[in-house]
C-alpha cells in the first residue's frame, strides 16, 4: 500500500468518527472542537488531491473564524443543551436511512460508467503548477463579474447584520457615548440650601441638664 493511499485511510477515518462525535457529544463545546478536528482531516483530504487553496480556505475561514464564532456563541448563550437534544435517538433510525442513501448514491455516481474516477482525464502536470494560481487566474478572468456579485451580496448581508443589531427596539437599552460625553455637571448635578433643623426636645434636655 502506497503512502498516500494509507494518509487517506487515516484522514477518513478520524474524519467519520469525528464528525459521529460532533452529534453524538452531549457538551455543545466538545462537539464543536470535534467539528474542529474533522475539519483539519479534511483539509489532509484537500492536500492529497493537490487543491492546496481549498484546504488552507478550510482552516482559515472555518477553523479560524465561523467556528470561533460558533464557540463564542455558545459559551456566552445559556442554551438548555437537554430540550435541544430531545427526540435525538427517536429519530436516529431515520437519520441513519437518509445517511445510507446518500452514501449510495456516491457509491453509484463514483463508481458509474461516466462520473467514475477512471473516466477522469489524467493529470500530467509540471512540477512547477500552482493549484492557487491556476484557480485565481480562472476565478478572476472568467469568472470576475459572478465573484464582483458575490462579493456585493456578501457585503449586503454584513451591512443588514449590522442594521438588524442596532434598531431601536423598546425591550433593549442601549447607551449612546455622544450623549455621555456631552452631558454637564450642573445637567446631572443641583447644589440646594437648607436651613438646618434642630431636635428641640433634646436641646431642652441639655439645657436642663446643665442647669
Amino acid at each position: 500500500m502506497e503512502f498516500k493511499t494509507t494518509l487517506f485511510y487515516i484522514f477518513s477515518a478520524v474524519t467519520v468518527l469525528a464528525a459521529l462525535r460532533v452529534i453524538t457529544a452531549r457538551n455543545p463545546v466538545h462537539a464543536a472542537l470535534f467539528l474542529v478536528l474533522a475539519f483539519f482531516n479534511v483539509s489532509g483530504l484537500w492536500l492529497l488531491l493537490q487543491a492546496e487553496f481549498l484546504a488552507l480556505a478550510l482552516i482559515m475561514v472555518y477553523v479560524g473564524a465561523v467556528m470561533v464564532l460558533f464557540l463564542f456563541v455558545v459559551m456566552m448563550l445559556d442554551i438548555n443543551i437537554e430540550r435541544v437534544r430531545q427526540g435525538f435517538w427517536k429519530n436516529l433510525p431515520l437519520g441513519g436511512l437518509v445517511g445510507l442513501l446518500m452514501v449510495g448514491e456516491m457509491a453509484v455516481v463514483l463508481s458509474g460508467r461516466y462520473f467514475g474516477l477512471a473516466n477522469l482525464p489524467p493529470q500530467n502536470l509540471p512540477a512547477n503548477y500552482s493549484n492557487t494560481k491556476a484557480l485565481a487566474r480562472v476565478l478572476f478572468t472568467d469568472y470576475a463579474y459572478p465573484f464582483e456579485v458575490a462579493s456585493v451580496i456578501l457585503l449586503v448581508g454584513i451591512v443588514v447584520a449590522v442594521m438588524l443589531t442596532l434598531r431601536q427596539r423598546k425591550v433593549t437599552k442601549a447607551m449612546h457615548p455622544a450623549d455621555q460625553v456631552a452631558v454637564k455637571s450642573k445637567d446631572r448635578m443641583r447644589l440646594v440650601k437648607m436651613a438646618p433643623e434642630v431636635d428641640l426636645p433634646s436641646v431642652e434636655a441639655k439645657q436642663g441638664e446643665q442647669a
